[in-house]
C-alpha cells in the first residue's frame, strides 16, 4: 500500500506473538491515531480551519503525533513541552514546522505539568485564535482508536480478549476498549499507573525515580473514564524498567517504559487467566529511554521473581507493585482540578 503521508504509515501497529496467551500490539507512536482523527474531525466540523495554530502540552509522544497531523493537514503547531522532551524529539518537531517552548527543570512531575498548563493559558489569553487540542480533556481523541479496534477484532475473532496498557490521558486504552466492547462487552481492560498519579488514587505514594509520565498524572484528566477499567496495576520505576529490559532481552522488542510495565503486568495476568488472550499495548519505541532506562539494564530484576501485592482497597496500596480489581467502578471522589480555563 502507498500512503499519502508518512503519518498514515507510522500509525499502523505490528502484532507480535510473545507467548500463547500474549500478543504485543507494537506502535511506533500510538497517539498518531488520536491526533490524525482529532484534527480531521475538527476540520470537517468547522471547529478549526486550515492554517490555524493548534497548541497542546506534551511529554513527547503526543507532541510528535500532533506535529505530524498538522503537517498532514496544513495546520500550524505549537508545543508546550515537558522538561522530559529530549533533543531528538525537539529537533524533529522543529523541522516538521512546529514551534516548541520547553518548561524549565522541575522538582517533580506535578510542577512540570502545572507550569505547562499555566503557559498554555497565557498563550490563549494572548492569542485567542489559537485552538487548544486538550488531549487530556476533549473526547475527540477517542475517535482514532476505532480503527485500531477494527484491526484487533478482525485479527482475533471470537477470542476472549484482555487489553493491558498505560492509562495516561485515558484516550488510548479507553478508546480502544470502548470500541472493542461494542462487539464484545466482555473485553477486559487492565490499566497501568505509576505511584504518585492522582488518576487512580496513588498520589500519596512517592517513587523518586518515576518518569512514566505517559501512564499517570499529577492533575485530573477528564478523558479518563474510570468505569472502563476492570483492574489497575501500580508499578514503580524498577518494575517497569525490568519489564522493558526483559521484553528486549527475551523478544528483541525495543519499546518504551510503559510497554515494559504492560509486559510485566500482562505476564502476571496471563498466568491468572490462561483462557484469555492478553494484548500488550506498546505505545512507543524505546529510543527516548536509552539513557534513563536501558543503559541501566544491569539493575533490572528477574521478572519471573516479581509478584504484585493484591489489594482490596486503595488504603492498602503499597509500593513497589500493587494490583486491585477495579470492576468498572466510577472515579473515586476527590477535589477536581481541571486544565482548561473556565468557559
Amino acid at each position: 500500500m502507498i500512503h499519502p503521508h508518512i503519518a498514515d504509515a507510522l500509525k499502523n501497529p505490528d502484532l507480535v506473538q510473545l507467548s500463547e496467551g500474549m500478543v504485543l500490539v507494537r506502535f511506533e507512536s500510538m497517539k498518531i491515531y488520536s491526533a490524525l482523527a482529532a484534527v480531521r474531525h475538527l476540520l470537517d466540523r468547522g471547529t478549526i480551519r486550515p492554517g490555524q495554530t493548534l497548541v497542546d502540552s506534551s511529554s513527547g509522544i503526543y507532541a510528535h503525533a500532533l506535529a505530524l497531523a498538522c503537517h498532514r493537514y496544513g495546520m500550524r503547531c505549537h508545543i508546550v513541552a515537558s522538561t522530559t522532551v529530549d533533543a531528538t524529539v525537539r529537533t524533529q518537531l522543529e523541522i516538521l514546522g512546529a514551534t516548541v517552548e520547553q518548561v524549565g527543570p522541575s522538582a517533580d512531575l506535578k510542577l512540570d505539568q502545572e507550569l505547562r498548563v499555566r503557559r498554555i493559558r497565557q498563550i490563549l489569553a494572548e492569542h485567542p485564535d489559537v485552538h487548544w487540542m486538550r488531549q487530556y480533556h476533549d473526547d475527540v481523541h477517542y475517535l482514532g482508536y476505532r480503527e485500531v479496534a477494527d484491526l484487533v477484532a478482525a485479527e482475533f475473532p471470537g477470542r476472549p480478549l484482555t487489553v493491558v496498557g498505560g492509562v495516561g490521558s485515558g484516550a488510548s486504552t479507553g478508546g480502544l476498549v470502548e470500541h472493542l466492547r461494542r462487539r464484545d462487552p466482555a473485553v477486559r481492560l487492565v490499566g497501568l499507573q505509576p505511584f504518585g498519579s492522582v488518576t487512580f488514587g496513588s498520589e500519596d505514594h512517592h517513587d523518586p525515580e518515576a518518569i512514566i509520565a505517559g501512564i499517570g498524572s499529577s492533575i485530573v484528566f477528564d478523558n479518563v473514564r474510570h468505569h472502563l477499567y476492570d483492574a489497575i496495576h501500580w508499578l514503580d520505576f524498577t518494575r517497569a524498567m525490568s519489564g522493558a529490559v526483559a521484553l528486549l532481552r527475551e523478544h528483541a522488542v525495543f519499546a518504551g517504559l510503559s510497554t515494559g510495565a504492560a509486559y510485566l503486568a500482562a505476564s502476571w495476568e496471563a498466568r491468572r487467566f490462561p483462557d484469555r488472550l492478553h494484548l500488550v499495548i506498546g505505545a512507543d519505541t524505546g529510543h527516548r529511554y536509552v539513557e534513563r532506562v536501558f543503559a541501566r539494564h544491569g539493575e533490572a530484576l528477574d521478572p519471573a521473581a516479581l509478584e504484585p501485592v493484591e489489594i482490596a482497597s486503595l488504603s492498602d496500596l503499597s509500593m513497589p507493585w500493587s494490583v486491585m480489581a477495579w470492576n468498572r467502578a466510577p472515579q473515586p471522589a476527590r477535589r477536581r482540578e481541571r486544565e482548561e480555563p473556565a468557559s
